[in-house]
């Protein structure tokens, strides 16, 4: 579990980006960041990974108060994360194997064997076919890429997993087996899993908790039913923006038809 409590994040003494945020972010959950451009979520997800620090407030992992760690107390945290970047950042001049085999010769203290079948085990079970592991990442589909991405960022078994906008280039197709793939192996390995997105087919397939920030401040935060019965008009306005999902709402409330 993460909990985020009243963190004020600004850049050179400006006027504050996070104005006291409040979160919980659940183990064995899809956490879902989500808000309109310019509204903070990017350097929420920053400053809980570590990469910005706070002007105050505090950021738990089950517990320990990151900004009050000593230097080893962050590095040996940093083994129990795992990251899903946007566009993937796969190593070009390793193939798909090498690419998921880097963080465990690099972090772990396993044999190269060991090293080359959890690999094997992580693409296995990100669905990836055995005749690709020989393979570049140029000569892989983008959405073979991101599954790659995937099996490194669990590679090393982490308890908490970032994601930064994972179905980013997909096609609508290839985003949902992303998104099923990572609510899956969010379950199945109990994993603190947070998502930032802005991707509504995103958020209501796999959104089990999620938190609406808007100008710096946490607005609302639920799972992807409640918001169909949320009395809130700023996350009202930016889920159901389209004709679509506006219709949507009025099939799902009481009465209502498309």
């Amino acid at each position: 579990m993460i909990e985020v409590k009243n963190v004020i994040k600004s850049f050179d003494g400006g006027e504050p980006v996070l104005k006291g945020i409040s979160a919980v972010f659940e183990p064995g959950k899809v956490n879902m960041i989500i808000g309109p451009s310019g509204s903070g979520k990017t350097v929420l997800m920053k400053s809980i990974i570590g990469l910005q620090r706070i002007d105050s407030g505090r950021i738990e992992y089950d517990g320990r108060n990151l900004p009050d760690m000593r230097m080893k107390d962050v590095r040996r945290l940093r083994r129990e994360v795992g990251m899903l970047f946007q566009g993937a950042a796969l190593f070009d001049s390793m193939t798909v194997l090498e690419n998921v085999m880097f963080p465990l010769e690099m972090f772990s203290k396993g044999t190269r064997q060991e090293c080359v079948e959890r690999a094997r085990f992580c693409l296995h079970r990100v669905n990836l076919a055995e005749d690709k592991y020989g393979l570049m990442p140029s000569e892989i589909s983008g959405g073979m890429q991101k599954r790659v991405a995937i099996a490194r960022a669990i590679a090393l078994q982490p308890k908490y997993l970032f994601c930064d906008e994972p179905n980013s280039g997909l096609d609508p197709k290839t985003s949902l087996v992303i998104d099923r793939l990572l609510s899956e192996i969010t379950r199945e390995f109990d994993m603190t899993t947070i998502i930032n997105s802005h991707d509504m087919n995103s958020i209501m397939e796999i959104g089990d908790n999620i938190v609406f920030i808007e100008h710096g401040l946490k607005v609302w935060q639920g799972s992807r039913t409640d918001i169909f019965h949320a009395e809130c008009k700023e996350l009202d306005d930016f889920v159901f923006a389209s004709d679509l999902f506006r219709k949507v709402k009025r099939a799902v409330s009481p009465g209502g038809t498309m």
